[in-house]
């Protein structure tokens, strides 16, 4: 299944054409109806059934433009009532849709929570382990996203994303992988099994367990980034659910037959209530048949986007957008990453402020022009046989006299 698959330049050409029907929706609606690719219509000229009604209704036309007897057909039609079959049909068709649409919505919620908790890792790497950790654990996020989409070619539907033509081109543009790293992952077969998912996320795990280990995060860090690397395992894990359980065989046989058995009714009811022999005019004859037409579309159309929807990962103009996923959560790691290595050059690029010593002593000192304080003086005196004394001189506030004072100071105090 791998050889048939796109190749990397095809997927970015599809990836392309896909980006560009999701703006088409806030053009205008007269430019809306001039497109054919990644419509209905396009859709509905390889369906075979739209062909079979048609030419049912328009046989039946025919024949009565040219045929003046009655068919007996034309009394018991009258008696049927297949618009109440119509109404059951509408109704289930509508429910398949909307089923398909909420497992539709919740898969790209998978995919872009997987690019989400990358950004968090990338967040919380770069700001608290050393640069060449951070970057080792980044990539193996990256490269666990990739390895994430090629194994849904395992299950379900099948995947167009290859290991040889989406793998090995990002892991070779990125550098995700040494290597040694890719040699580890030899014995996985990465395109038929989701082994070398689980195997990256614990590479991830083993990566923070190490950095707690060498003592550059503490236990708390440690279970945040295990948190985040589970988060994104438990939101692989539930795209691989949904692709492996699509809706049940049951309930799409089921609304399949009802419209090939409908739609057919639904014509010949409309041709032989449009007129007979005489009774025959070509405008209504072709507004009848814009309303087969229009019923095909509502049927048909309904049934192919509700089919579209099961599987989001393939290579459908309506599927989700897994290059620009993967491209995008690279780059955003690349800025959290660059930004921490200019902020850690920045901060260690910094030098300590020279100081001038007169500046210091000046501030020190106060302005020049304030008072002298009162000079106390503490004289040490050595007394040239005994211990050292200290001579205090202080003024007598009472009466302006000069008291001196000398303390005898003991050598064993003094020790002391």
């Amino acid at each position: 299944m791998s050889d048939d698959r796109p190749d990397h330049e095809e997927l970015q050409a599809i990836e392309e054409h896909r980006r560009e029907i999701l703006h088409r929706a806030e053009l205008p609606w007269w430019r809306i109806l001039m497109f054919w690719s990644g419509t209905c219509l396009e859709e509905m000229s390889h369906d075979m059934l739209v062909w079979f009604t048609l030419a049912v209704y328009c046989s039946i036309r025919v024949y009565a433009k040219f045929s003046e007897y009655v068919p007996e057909f034309m009394d018991i039609s009258e008696k049927t009532n297949i618009g109440v079959l119509g109404g059951f049909l509408s109704f289930f068709l509508v429910l398949f849709v909307n089923q398909t649409n909420s497992r539709f919505l919740e898969m790209y919620g998978f995919s872009k929570a997987c690019s989400g908790r990358i950004q968090d890792i990338a967040g919380l790497a770069s700001t608290q382990l050393p640069v060449e950790v951070a970057e080792k654990l980044v990539k193996h996020m990256n490269a666990a996203q990739l390895a994430g989409y090629v194994g849904l070619n395992a299950i379900g539907q099948g995947s167009p994303y290859s290991k040889s033509n989406f793998f090995d081109v990002y892991n070779e543009k990125y550098q995700l992988l040494t290597p040694e790293e890719m040699v580890l992952l030899d014995h996985h077969d990465m395109d038929n099994s989701g082994s070398s998912l689980k195997e990256l996320c614990t590479w991830c795990q083993r990566d923070v367990a190490e950095a707690r280990k060498t003592g550059c995060i503490d236990s708390y860090q440690e279970q945040v980034m295990q948190d985040r690397i589970l988060a994104f395992r438990a939101s692989m894990d539930g795209m691989y659910d949904y692709t492996d359980q699509p809706p049940h065989f049951f309930y799409i046989h089921f609304l399949v037959l009802l419209s090939t058995l409908y739609l057919p009714l639904f014509a010949v009811d409309t041709a032989y209530s449009a007129g007979w022999g005489d009774q025959t005019y070509l405008g209504l004859d072709i507004l009848n048949g814009l309303i087969v037409l229009l019923q095909c579309i509502f049927v048909i159309g309904l049934r192919e986007l509700g089919g579209k929807m099961i599987d989001p990962y393939g290579d459908d103009d309506e599927d989700l957008s897994v290059i620009l996923y993967v491209e995008s959560t690279w780059e955003n790691c690349k800025i959290i990453l660059d930004h921490n290595k200019r902020a850690s050059a920045k901060y260690c690029g910094l030098q300590a402020p020279v100081f001038q010593e007169n500046s210091v002593k000046k501030s020190l000192s106060g302005p020049s022009d304030l008072p002298a304080p009162v000079s106390q003086e503490n004289d040490v005196k050595e007394s040239p046989t005994g211990p050292p004394s200290v001579s205090i001189q202080a003024e007598n506030p009472a009466d302006n006299e000069s008291v001196n004072s000398t303390v005898v100071i003991d050598s064993d105090e003094e020790e002391t």
